[in-house]
Protein backbone atom coordinates (compact mmCIF):
# COMPACT_ATOMS: atom_id res chain seq x y z
CA UNK A 1 0.00 0.00 0.00
CA UNK A 2 1.12 3.03 -0.88
CA UNK A 3 1.71 6.04 1.64
CA UNK A 4 -1.21 8.40 -0.98
CA UNK A 5 -3.24 4.66 -0.58
CA UNK A 6 -2.74 4.45 3.56
CA UNK A 7 -4.09 7.98 4.27
CA UNK A 8 -7.00 7.24 2.05
CA UNK A 9 -7.72 4.52 3.97
CA UNK A 10 -7.24 5.93 6.89
CA UNK A 11 -9.63 8.84 6.12
CA UNK A 12 -12.39 7.19 4.80
CA UNK A 13 -12.52 4.21 7.46
CA UNK A 14 -11.72 6.58 10.88
CA UNK A 15 -9.66 3.12 11.12
CA UNK A 16 -6.14 5.09 11.41
CA UNK A 17 -7.87 7.79 13.07
CA UNK A 18 -8.69 4.91 15.83
CA UNK A 19 -5.23 3.68 16.13
CA UNK A 20 -3.29 7.10 16.46
CA UNK A 21 -5.74 7.85 19.35
CA UNK A 22 -3.54 5.32 21.62
CA UNK A 23 -0.53 8.28 21.30
CA UNK A 24 -1.45 11.02 23.87
CA UNK A 25 -1.34 14.62 22.33
CA UNK A 26 0.91 17.16 23.99
CA UNK A 27 1.27 19.89 21.27
CA UNK A 28 1.80 23.50 23.86
CA UNK A 29 -0.40 26.21 22.99
CA UNK A 30 0.20 30.34 23.18
CA UNK A 31 -0.21 31.40 26.88
CA UNK A 32 -3.29 33.51 26.63
CA UNK A 33 -3.90 36.04 28.98
CA UNK A 34 -7.58 37.47 29.38
CA UNK A 35 -6.60 40.92 30.10
CA UNK A 36 -3.86 42.90 30.05
CA UNK A 37 -0.43 41.49 28.50
CA UNK A 38 1.83 40.95 31.62
CA UNK A 39 4.93 43.25 32.17
CA UNK A 40 7.99 41.17 32.41
CA UNK A 41 11.61 42.01 32.95
CA UNK A 42 14.84 39.73 31.29
CA UNK A 43 18.04 40.25 34.07
CA UNK A 44 20.75 39.20 31.62
CA UNK A 45 21.05 39.57 28.42
CA UNK A 46 24.07 37.79 26.85
CA UNK A 47 23.22 34.52 24.22
CA UNK A 48 20.82 33.29 26.46
CA UNK A 49 18.90 36.11 27.39
CA UNK A 50 18.18 37.03 23.82
CA UNK A 51 16.97 33.98 23.01
CA UNK A 52 14.80 34.51 25.88
CA UNK A 53 13.28 37.92 24.12
CA UNK A 54 13.50 35.98 20.72
CA UNK A 55 10.69 33.70 22.32
CA UNK A 56 8.84 36.14 24.32
CA UNK A 57 8.33 38.12 21.20
CA UNK A 58 6.23 35.71 19.65
CA UNK A 59 3.72 35.84 22.81
CA UNK A 60 0.90 38.33 23.35
CA UNK A 61 0.31 37.32 26.67
CA UNK A 62 3.30 39.31 27.58
CA UNK A 63 5.26 42.68 27.23
CA UNK A 64 8.96 42.80 28.13
CA UNK A 65 9.06 46.27 30.14
CA UNK A 66 12.33 46.29 31.35
CA UNK A 67 16.34 44.44 30.69
CA UNK A 68 18.72 44.25 33.15
CA UNK A 69 22.64 43.48 32.35
CA UNK A 70 25.63 45.27 34.19
CA UNK A 71 27.41 45.29 30.37
CA UNK A 72 25.88 48.12 28.71
CA UNK A 73 26.41 47.31 25.07
CA UNK A 74 24.42 44.07 25.68
CA UNK A 75 21.55 46.56 27.80
CA UNK A 76 21.39 48.79 24.56
CA UNK A 77 21.16 45.99 22.55
CA UNK A 78 18.35 44.21 24.56
CA UNK A 79 16.35 46.77 24.79
CA UNK A 80 16.56 47.51 21.21
CA UNK A 81 15.75 43.42 20.30
CA UNK A 82 13.00 44.33 22.93
CA UNK A 83 11.19 47.48 21.32
CA UNK A 84 12.34 50.26 23.89
CA UNK A 85 12.17 48.86 27.61
CA UNK A 86 13.52 50.33 30.10
CA UNK A 87 16.95 49.54 31.13
CA UNK A 88 18.93 48.53 34.47
CA UNK A 89 22.81 48.36 35.00
CA UNK A 90 21.47 46.61 38.56
CA UNK A 91 18.73 43.88 39.05
CA UNK A 92 18.18 45.40 42.57
CA UNK A 93 17.24 48.69 41.44
CA UNK A 94 14.95 47.47 39.22
CA UNK A 95 12.98 45.44 41.27
CA UNK A 96 12.73 48.49 43.62
CA UNK A 97 11.83 50.99 41.06
CA UNK A 98 9.39 48.94 38.86
CA UNK A 99 7.15 47.60 41.29
CA UNK A 100 4.83 46.85 38.58
CA UNK A 101 6.81 44.06 37.00
CA UNK A 102 5.80 40.53 38.91
CA UNK A 103 7.82 38.33 36.04
CA UNK A 104 11.18 37.95 36.32
CA UNK A 105 13.74 36.08 33.25
CA UNK A 106 17.07 35.37 35.10
CA UNK A 107 19.93 34.22 32.66
CA UNK A 108 23.03 35.85 33.55
CA UNK A 109 26.02 33.56 34.05
CA UNK A 110 25.67 30.52 36.15
CA UNK A 111 27.52 31.66 38.89
CA UNK A 112 25.60 35.27 39.72
CA UNK A 113 21.86 33.29 39.51
CA UNK A 114 21.73 33.37 43.60
CA UNK A 115 21.47 36.65 44.49
CA UNK A 116 19.25 37.58 41.56
CA UNK A 117 16.93 34.30 42.16
CA UNK A 118 17.13 34.93 45.55
CA UNK A 119 16.41 38.93 45.73
CA UNK A 120 13.45 38.51 43.08
CA UNK A 121 11.63 35.39 44.80
CA UNK A 122 11.73 37.67 48.01
CA UNK A 123 10.45 40.87 46.08
CA UNK A 124 7.45 38.44 45.55
CA UNK A 125 8.20 38.05 41.47
CA UNK A 126 7.49 34.88 39.57
CA UNK A 127 11.17 33.52 38.52
CA UNK A 128 11.97 31.63 35.70
CA UNK A 129 15.80 30.70 36.50
CA UNK A 130 18.11 29.56 33.84
CA UNK A 131 19.52 26.19 34.14
CA UNK A 132 22.25 25.28 35.26
CA UNK A 133 20.26 27.11 38.28
CA UNK A 134 23.99 27.71 40.12
CA UNK A 135 27.56 27.03 40.11
CA UNK A 136 27.64 25.55 43.69
CA UNK A 137 25.63 23.16 45.62
CA UNK A 138 25.07 25.79 48.25
CA UNK A 139 23.81 28.56 45.99
CA UNK A 140 21.38 25.93 44.78
CA UNK A 141 20.33 25.34 48.32
CA UNK A 142 19.66 29.18 49.06
CA UNK A 143 17.89 29.29 45.89
CA UNK A 144 15.25 26.32 46.78
CA UNK A 145 15.29 27.35 50.00
CA UNK A 146 13.82 30.64 49.23
CA UNK A 147 11.34 29.24 46.82
CA UNK A 148 9.82 27.52 49.21
CA UNK A 149 8.39 30.26 50.44
CA UNK A 150 7.96 32.21 47.58
CA UNK A 151 4.69 34.48 46.80
CA UNK A 152 5.54 33.71 43.19
CA UNK A 153 5.80 31.13 40.86
CA UNK A 154 9.04 29.62 40.27
CA UNK A 155 10.61 27.61 37.56
CA UNK A 156 14.15 26.09 36.98
CA UNK A 157 14.75 27.00 33.45
CA UNK A 158 14.97 23.14 32.03
CA UNK A 159 13.64 22.65 28.77
CA UNK A 160 13.34 18.88 28.41
CA UNK A 161 10.26 18.90 30.52
CA UNK A 162 7.92 21.07 28.43
CA UNK A 163 9.34 19.62 25.16
CA UNK A 164 5.99 17.89 23.58
CA UNK A 165 8.04 14.89 22.15
CA UNK A 166 9.74 14.40 25.18
CA UNK A 167 6.57 14.33 27.05
CA UNK A 168 5.26 11.90 24.12
CA UNK A 169 8.45 9.43 24.13
CA UNK A 170 8.25 9.76 28.20
CA UNK A 171 4.64 7.82 27.84
CA UNK A 172 6.29 5.13 25.69
CA UNK A 173 9.10 4.73 28.29
CA UNK A 174 7.02 4.08 30.83
CA UNK A 175 5.11 1.87 28.88
CA UNK A 176 6.39 -1.38 27.66
CA UNK A 177 7.35 0.09 24.09
CA UNK A 178 10.54 -0.02 25.31
CA UNK A 179 10.52 -2.22 28.77
CA UNK A 180 13.96 -3.01 30.22
CA UNK A 181 16.69 -0.36 30.49
CA UNK A 182 19.92 -1.64 29.07
CA UNK A 183 21.90 1.66 29.21
CA UNK A 184 21.94 5.80 27.98
CA UNK A 185 24.16 8.01 26.12
CA UNK A 186 24.10 11.76 25.45
CA UNK A 187 25.99 14.17 23.66
CA UNK A 188 26.15 17.81 22.99
CA UNK A 189 28.83 18.70 20.26
CA UNK A 190 28.86 22.16 18.69
CA UNK A 191 32.03 23.61 16.72
CA UNK A 192 32.29 27.06 18.53
CA UNK A 193 35.02 28.65 20.51
CA UNK A 194 33.50 29.86 24.07
CA UNK A 195 35.53 32.46 23.55
CA UNK A 196 34.19 36.05 22.79
CA UNK A 197 37.04 38.47 22.33
CA UNK A 198 37.19 42.40 23.64
CA UNK A 199 39.71 45.29 23.22
CA UNK A 200 39.09 45.70 26.65
CA UNK A 201 40.67 42.90 29.25
CA UNK A 202 37.98 43.34 31.84
CA UNK A 203 35.33 43.03 29.96
CA UNK A 204 36.85 40.20 27.80
CA UNK A 205 37.21 38.46 31.34
CA UNK A 206 33.78 39.35 31.64
CA UNK A 207 32.22 37.71 29.20
CA UNK A 208 34.38 34.27 28.57
CA UNK A 209 33.10 33.41 32.52
CA UNK A 210 32.59 29.94 30.98
CA UNK A 211 36.56 29.68 30.08
CA UNK A 212 37.21 30.31 33.88
CA UNK A 213 37.59 27.50 36.20
CA UNK A 214 36.86 28.99 39.52
CA UNK A 215 33.18 29.98 38.07
CA UNK A 216 32.19 27.55 35.23
CA UNK A 217 30.80 23.87 35.48
CA UNK A 218 32.51 23.14 32.15
CA UNK A 219 30.41 21.61 29.40
CA UNK A 220 29.07 19.07 31.74
CA UNK A 221 27.42 20.98 33.94
CA UNK A 222 26.16 24.59 31.64
CA UNK A 223 25.07 22.63 29.02
CA UNK A 224 24.56 18.38 30.14
CA UNK A 225 22.56 19.75 33.05
CA UNK A 226 19.54 19.70 30.80
CA UNK A 227 20.55 16.79 29.48
CA UNK A 228 20.87 15.05 32.85
CA UNK A 229 17.20 16.25 34.19
CA UNK A 230 16.26 14.39 31.32
CA UNK A 231 17.08 11.21 32.41
CA UNK A 232 16.11 12.47 36.12
CA UNK A 233 12.65 12.82 34.78
CA UNK A 234 12.64 9.51 32.64
CA UNK A 235 14.16 7.18 35.04
CA UNK A 236 12.97 8.12 38.31
CA UNK A 237 16.22 7.51 40.11
CA UNK A 238 19.43 9.73 40.72
CA UNK A 239 22.82 8.10 39.65
CA UNK A 240 25.99 7.54 42.22
CA UNK A 241 29.12 7.29 40.84
CA UNK A 242 30.71 9.87 38.27
CA UNK A 243 33.54 8.74 35.92
CA UNK A 244 35.47 11.31 34.01
CA UNK A 245 37.93 12.85 31.64
CA UNK A 246 38.53 15.76 29.44
CA UNK A 247 41.04 17.38 27.00
CA UNK A 248 41.83 20.34 24.67
CA UNK A 249 41.33 18.73 21.13
CA UNK A 250 40.99 22.23 19.04
CA UNK A 251 41.44 25.27 21.10
CA UNK A 252 44.43 25.04 22.71
CA UNK A 253 44.50 29.07 23.07
CA UNK A 254 45.81 28.79 26.43
CA UNK A 255 42.15 27.72 27.77
CA UNK A 256 42.07 25.66 31.08
CA UNK A 257 38.58 24.17 30.61
CA UNK A 258 38.59 21.72 28.61
CA UNK A 259 36.57 21.70 24.75
CA UNK A 260 35.88 17.32 24.92
CA UNK A 261 34.53 15.30 27.58
CA UNK A 262 33.59 12.07 28.63
CA UNK A 263 31.80 10.90 31.80
CA UNK A 264 30.58 7.64 33.02
CA UNK A 265 27.54 7.93 35.27
CA UNK A 266 26.29 4.75 37.23
CA UNK A 267 23.26 4.15 38.89
CA UNK A 268 22.36 1.28 41.85
CA UNK A 269 20.74 -0.95 39.58
CA UNK A 270 23.84 -1.19 37.23
CA UNK A 271 22.68 1.09 34.37
CA UNK A 272 24.99 3.29 32.98
CA UNK A 273 24.85 6.57 31.10
CA UNK A 274 27.83 7.75 28.79
CA UNK A 275 27.62 11.53 28.31
CA UNK A 276 29.97 13.03 26.19
CA UNK A 277 30.47 16.64 25.27
CA UNK A 278 33.09 18.72 21.94
CA UNK A 279 33.11 22.26 20.94
CA UNK A 280 35.17 20.62 18.46
CA UNK A 281 32.85 18.59 16.48
CA UNK A 282 29.20 19.33 15.05
CA UNK A 283 28.42 16.07 14.07
CA UNK A 284 24.42 14.82 15.11
CA UNK A 285 24.23 17.77 17.45
CA UNK A 286 22.82 17.51 20.71
CA UNK A 287 20.21 14.04 21.58
CA UNK A 288 19.95 11.38 24.22
CA UNK A 289 19.39 7.79 23.50
CA UNK A 290 17.38 5.53 25.75
CA UNK A 291 18.18 1.95 24.77
CA UNK A 292 15.61 -0.51 25.94
CA UNK A 293 15.38 -4.49 25.38
CA UNK A 294 12.29 -3.78 22.89
CA UNK A 295 12.87 -0.31 21.43
CA UNK A 296 15.35 2.46 21.65
CA UNK A 297 14.26 6.06 22.00
CA UNK A 298 16.50 8.87 20.22
CA UNK A 299 15.60 12.24 21.67
CA UNK A 300 17.32 15.02 19.61
CA UNK A 301 15.22 17.87 21.22
CA UNK A 302 13.15 18.96 17.99
CA UNK A 303 12.56 15.85 16.79
CA UNK A 304 12.53 12.24 18.30
CA UNK A 305 12.12 8.14 16.56
CA UNK A 306 11.30 5.01 18.13
CA UNK A 307 13.52 1.70 16.71
CA UNK A 308 11.85 -1.37 17.57
CA UNK A 309 14.12 -4.42 18.08
CA UNK A 310 12.72 -7.28 15.74
CA UNK A 311 11.46 -9.70 18.39
CA UNK A 312 9.36 -6.23 20.18
CA UNK A 313 5.39 -6.53 19.80
CA UNK A 314 3.33 -4.38 17.67
CA UNK A 315 1.03 -1.57 18.42
CA UNK A 316 -1.70 -0.99 16.62
CA UNK A 317 -0.86 2.50 15.78
CA UNK A 318 2.40 1.49 14.22
CA UNK A 319 1.08 0.47 10.76
CA UNK A 320 -0.23 4.14 10.20
CA UNK A 321 3.14 5.98 11.97
CA UNK A 322 5.25 7.96 10.05
CA UNK A 323 8.96 6.29 9.53
CA UNK A 324 12.34 7.51 8.88
CA UNK A 325 15.61 5.41 7.57
CA UNK A 326 18.56 5.86 9.25
CA UNK A 327 21.22 3.00 7.18
CA UNK A 328 19.95 -0.04 8.37
CA UNK A 329 17.96 0.83 10.80
CA UNK A 330 14.23 2.81 10.71
CA UNK A 331 12.89 4.86 13.22
CA UNK A 332 9.09 5.82 13.86
CA UNK A 333 8.44 9.35 14.02
CA UNK A 334 7.72 10.81 17.26
CA UNK A 335 4.90 13.40 16.32
CA UNK A 336 3.24 15.31 19.33
CA UNK A 337 -0.89 15.73 17.94
CA UNK A 338 -0.27 13.02 15.99
CA UNK A 339 -4.16 12.23 15.88
CA UNK A 340 -5.41 15.54 15.37
CA UNK A 341 -2.52 15.81 12.37
CA UNK A 342 -3.53 12.20 10.82
CA UNK A 343 -7.33 13.16 10.82
CA UNK A 344 -6.81 15.98 9.00
CA UNK A 345 -3.88 14.09 6.54
CA UNK A 346 -1.09 16.06 7.65
CA UNK A 347 0.96 13.62 9.94
CA UNK A 348 4.20 14.42 7.73
CA UNK A 349 4.18 18.05 8.33
CA UNK A 350 3.86 17.65 12.02
CA UNK A 351 7.28 15.75 12.12
CA UNK A 352 9.62 18.50 14.46
CA UNK A 353 8.73 20.95 16.38
CA UNK A 354 7.55 24.51 15.05
CA UNK A 355 9.45 26.64 18.12
CA UNK A 356 12.56 25.71 19.78
CA UNK A 357 12.49 23.75 22.85
CA UNK A 358 13.14 26.87 25.14
CA UNK A 359 9.72 28.33 23.48
CA UNK A 360 7.39 25.49 25.37
CA UNK A 361 9.92 26.18 28.70
CA UNK A 362 8.73 29.74 28.33
CA UNK A 363 5.20 29.13 27.36
CA UNK A 364 4.87 26.09 30.54
CA UNK A 365 5.73 29.07 33.08
CA UNK A 366 3.50 32.01 31.99
CA UNK A 367 0.86 29.33 31.59
CA UNK A 368 1.55 28.44 35.39
CA UNK A 369 1.10 32.34 36.17
CA UNK A 370 -1.87 32.95 34.74
CA UNK A 371 -3.78 29.65 35.57
CA UNK A 372 -2.25 29.32 38.85
CA UNK A 373 -1.02 25.75 38.03
CA UNK A 374 2.23 23.70 39.70
CA UNK A 375 4.81 24.38 37.23
CA UNK A 376 6.02 21.76 35.05
CA UNK A 377 10.11 21.75 36.58
CA UNK A 378 10.33 23.02 40.50
CA UNK A 379 13.47 24.48 41.87
CA UNK A 380 13.84 21.18 43.91
CA UNK A 381 14.14 19.01 40.42
CA UNK A 382 16.25 22.19 38.93
CA UNK A 383 18.69 21.55 41.71
CA UNK A 384 19.06 17.62 41.46
CA UNK A 385 19.89 17.94 37.88
CA UNK A 386 22.29 21.08 38.51
CA UNK A 387 24.23 18.66 41.59
CA UNK A 388 24.23 16.27 38.37
CA UNK A 389 26.19 18.65 36.39
CA UNK A 390 28.54 19.83 39.29
CA UNK A 391 29.37 15.88 39.94
CA UNK A 392 30.29 14.87 37.12
CA UNK A 393 32.62 18.35 36.21
CA UNK A 394 34.24 17.54 39.19
CA UNK A 395 35.01 14.16 38.17
CA UNK A 396 35.88 15.09 34.58
CA UNK A 397 38.41 18.10 35.97
CA UNK A 398 40.18 15.69 38.49
CA UNK A 399 39.93 12.44 36.95
CA UNK A 400 39.16 10.92 40.26
CA UNK A 401 35.72 8.77 40.61
CA UNK A 402 33.02 11.07 42.36
CA UNK A 403 30.46 9.36 44.43
CA UNK A 404 27.07 11.20 45.26
CA UNK A 405 24.74 10.54 48.38
CA UNK A 406 20.81 11.39 49.17
CA UNK A 407 21.87 13.97 50.65
CA UNK A 408 24.05 16.21 48.19
CA UNK A 409 20.04 16.07 46.11
CA UNK A 410 18.44 17.83 48.97
CA UNK A 411 17.40 21.18 49.23
CA UNK A 412 18.50 21.48 52.85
Amino acid sequence: MTECDRRSFMMQTGAGVAALTLMPEFATAAPQSEGSALPVAVIGVGRQGRAILGELQKMDAVQVAAICDIDERRRLSGQRRAGGAEVFPDHRAMLDKRKDIRTVFIATPTHLHRDVAVDAIQAGCNVYCEAPLASTIEDCRAIASAARSAVGIVQAGLQGRSNPIYKLARTFYRSDAVRHLVSLSAQYHKKQSWRTPSSDPAREKMLNWRLDPALSLGLAGEFGTHQFDVANWYLGQLPTTFRGSGSIRLFDDGREIADTVHCDIAYNDGVHFQYNATLGNSFEGRHEVFYGTNSAIKLAWTHGWMFKEADAPTQGWEVYANRQQFHNDEGITLIADATKLAAQGRLKEGVGLPNPPLYYSIADFLTSIIDQQPVVCSVEQGLRATVIGILANQAIVTGQTVTADEDMFKGT
